[in-house]
C-alpha cells in the first residue's frame, strides 16, 4: 500500500457506513443515497440515481487508494469501466472491510469491489461476480527476522489485516497474530519494525515491499484465491452487467493492462 503509508482509516467506518451521512469519497461527483433508481440506460436498478455506489475498503494500494485528491488503482479501474458501461458516474464509498465482508455495506452501495477473495462464507451472504484475479497468500519478513517459513514465524510478531483471509490463515497455522484495521497499518507496522513479518495477499504485500530490498516473500501459500465483485444476494441484473463488462475487460485486453499498470512483477 504505499506511496501514502501514513494515510490513516477514519474510526468507526463500519458504523459511519449505515449512517446518516456516511463518509464518501465520491470518484466523479456525489449526492445523497435515493430510493432505488434505474441506470440512465434504463436497465440496472441503482441505490442512487445515475451512480454506480461502490463500497471499497480504502486505502488498501494498489487496489484503492487516494493519490491527488482521488480515489485510484486496481479495482477503481474496472469499477470505472463498469459504470461506463451503465453509463452512470462511479460514486465511491469508504467501508470498512468487516462491513464488505459480511454483506452490510449493500445496504449503501450497489456493488463492494474492494479485493475481495471469494469464499463460501461469504457466498452465502452476498453473490459474486466472475473472479477477476487471482490472489494466494505469501509470509513477508526481513532478513534481520530469522523467519523463513510458517514454522519459524510462530512465536514471533506476526501482523495480518483483521477479517481476511489472511488473517484466518495465520490462526489455522497456530500464528498468535496482531491484527490491524488495514494493510497500510500492517506495513507500516512491518517497516517500523514493531512486527517481524506479515501475511496476506502476493499482489499487496508483494507491491508494498517492491523496492524495499530489505524486505521478501519468505514463503508463499497457494490457498486458490479468487478475488470477486460483490453484489447484493439475488440481484440477478446486476450480476450479469458486472459479469458483461469483466468478459469484455478480459476479451479486449483490457484486465491485462490493468495488472501490468498497478502489479507489475508483485503477483508472479
Amino acid at each position: 500500500m504505499f506511496k501514502s503509508l501514513a494515510t490513516a482509516k477514519l474510526s468507526a467506518k463500519a458504523a459511519a457506513l449505515l449512517a446518516v451521512g456516511a463518509l464518501s469519497l465520491t470518484a466523479c461527483g456525489g449526492g445523497g443515497a435515493t430510493p432505488a433508481a434505474t441506470s440512465s440506460d434504463g436497465g440496472v436498478q441503482l441505490i442512487n440515481a445515475g451512480k454506480l455506489t461502490v463500497c471499497s475498503d480504502v486505502p488498501y494500494e494498489p487496489f484503492e487508494f487516494q493519490k491527488d485528491g482521488k480515489i485510484v488503482g486496481f479495482d477503481m479501474d474496472i469499477a470505472a469501466e463498469v459504470a461506463k458501461d451503465m453509463k452512470a458516474e462511479l460514486n465511491v464509498v469508504d467501508s470498512s472491510f468487516e462491513a464488505i465482508e459480511t454483506g452490510t455495506a449493500l445496504t449503501q452501495c450497489d456493488v463492494s469491489i474492494s479485493s475481495i477473495s471469494i469464499t463460501e462464507p461469504r457466498k452465502a451472504v452476498m453473490d459474486f461476480s466472475d473472479p477477476y484475479l487471482n490472489d494466494d497468500l505469501t509470509l513477508v519478513a526481513s532478513d534481520a527476522s530469522g523467519i523463513t517459513n510458517i514454522d519459524g514465524a510462530k512465536g514471533k510478531k506476526v501482523g495480518v489485516q483483521q477479517a481476511t483471509t489472511g488473517a484466518k490463515y495465520a490462526k489455522d497455522k497456530g500464528l498468535d497474530a496482531q491484527q490491524f484495521e488495514d494493510t497500510g497499518l500492517l506495513v507500516q507496522a512491518l517497516k517500523a519494525g514493531t512486527i517481524d513479518a506479515a501475511l496476506g495477499n502476493q499482489s499487496v504485500l508483494g507491491y508494498a515491499i517492491k523496492d524495499d530490498a530489505k524486505y521478501k516473500r519468505v514463503e508463499n501459500y497457494a490457498t486458490g484465491e479468487k478475488l470477486g465483485i460483490a453484489i447484493k444476494k439475488g440481484n440477478s441484473a446486476m450480476l450479469g452487467q458486472v459479469n458483461t463488462t469483466l468478459k469484455r475487460l478480459t476479451d479486449d485486453g483490457s484486465l491485462k493492462k490493468f495488472e501490468t499498470t498497478w502489479f507489475g512483477e508483485a503477483t508472479k
